[in-house]
């Protein structure tokens, strides 16, 4: 063993402590602000519109920081890229509360949802780079993105209460301050820049849309993006027009989240046998479809169950995040697949709140919203089951290179 350097155990866990931290910090900088947003409103003075371009704002600048955070993975690193944007999103989560114009709140908080988008993009790229630890690290990454956005919409509400909302927003930045030196320790002793790949052989050169594997992913991303952030934002009111009450409607949004957590858990592991992959893709449009169809039949008859269901059909999102890495086998073109999938989901989700807000103001009620939402099971099992077909995004666009395809 290289003096200095910590052997195989020690390396695991270093890798396993390093996921857990970036994972965690990625998703409570955007779940935090929707519990107290109205005491954001009243301590800053900020119009309605400025609370609307708040709330739009995770769904954008995860668009636009994902497309750049490529080609800061190639300059410095996929573990520089990350503590980079690790940085960001500390800076960004620590000074916004500190500040009394909305103006400046909306700066900081893009600021951080950028570095949030960079950790995003980077993650799995960086895992690809370390053969033999993908699962373990892909199925702590997807879990401890579920984890931290639901810890973030449960605690900051009581946080705030505690402490003010300044205090119950600024905490988050914490932990991302935390994880920062130890991935700028790994930008600067990991030896091989991940991002910019050390395979023997040149990766592909045709743009990523060329592949009918990574564009299947981002639309089975972007309709999955785009059911959890409405869910996020209108299933308790759904609930709540119901006739439950706040507290019930608040448990049903947790029930959703906690059972997607298992999710996290299981689909690299499912990813990785490759088997039942296409009845099982089935078996969550079938969920998604009996979700919304019991909360326009019976909202709160079983309440528990529409919850269960849509919370499970959920699980096609760490199944999209382990397909990133298990339909790649180049890390930059893992990154470069990260980089489109992510971004390009995350702004056609970004649409779905307010879709949903404007039909829901234009028809008086959930009927037409939520049969609307049922019919998406369509393309999201379409997408799915071309997602998970055996091929590699490598393969597919070595093949476009080959016929004279360049982008």
């Amino acid at each position: 063993m290289t003096r200095g350097r910590p052997g195989p155990a020690g390396t695991s866990l270093v890798l396993l402590v390093a996921t857990a931290l970036v994972a965690l910090n990625l998703r409570p900088g955007a779940s935090t602000v929707g519990p107290v947003l109205d005491e954001i409103r009243d301590g800053l003075g900020m119009s309605g519109g400025a609370a609307g371009a708040l709330t739009g704002l995770p769904g954008l600048c995860f668009g636009v920081g994902g497309a750049l955070a490529v080609g800061l993975g190639r300059r410095v690193g996929a573990a520089g890229g990350i503590a980079i944007g690790l940085l960001l999103a500390a800076v960004g989560l620590l000074l916004r509360p500190l500040v009394d114009a909305p103006a400046a709140f909306l700066v900081l908080s893009a600021v951080a949802l950028l570095g949030m988008a960079v950790g995003n993009v980077l993650v799995p790229a960086w895992v690809k780079s370390h053969r033999g630890h993908e699962v373990r690290l892909m199925t702590l990454y997807g879990t401890g993105l579920i984890v931290g956005g639901a810890i973030g919409s449960l605690l900051a509400a009581p946080a705030a209460a505690a402490g003010g909302w300044r205090t119950g927003l600024g905490v988050w930045g914490v932990g991302a301050a935390v994880a920062v030196p130890l991935w700028w320790w790994l930008s600067r002793t990991e030896r091989r820049r991940v991002v910019v790949g050390t395979d023997v052989d040149a990766p592909p050169s045709a743009h990523v849309v060329r592949s009918p594997t990574a564009l299947a992913m981002t639309v089975l991303f972007g309709l999955q993006s785009m059911h959890a952030y409405i869910q996020m934002g209108w299933l308790p009111q759904i609930y709540r027009d119901a006739g439950l009450s706040a507290a019930t409607a608040g448990s049903m949004q947790a029930l959703l989240a906690a059972v997607t957590i298992i999710g996290g858990l299981t689909m690299p592991g499912v990813i990785a046998r490759g088997r039942g992959l296409r009845p099982m893709i089935v078996v969550l449009g079938l969920l998604l479809v009996l979700g919304y169809g019991g909360l326009i039949a019976a909202p709160a008859t079983t309440p528990w169950v529409w919850a269960v269901a849509l919370g499970l059909s959920g699980f096609a999102f760490p199944l999209v995040i382990a397909l990133i890495t298990a339909r790649t086998r180049s890390p930059l073109v893992t990154a470069r697949v990260s980089g489109f999938v992510q971004p390009v989901g995350y702004l056609l989700a970004g649409a779905g709140p307010l879709l949903v807000g404007v039909l829901h103001d234009a028809t008086g009620g959930w009927t037409v919203v939520l049969w609307v939402l049922t019919a998406t099971a369509v393309p999201f099992v379409w997408a799915g089951l071309r997602a998970v077909r055996a091929a590699s995004v490598d393969d597919e666009l070595t093949d476009h290179a080959r016929d004279g395809v360049r982008v």
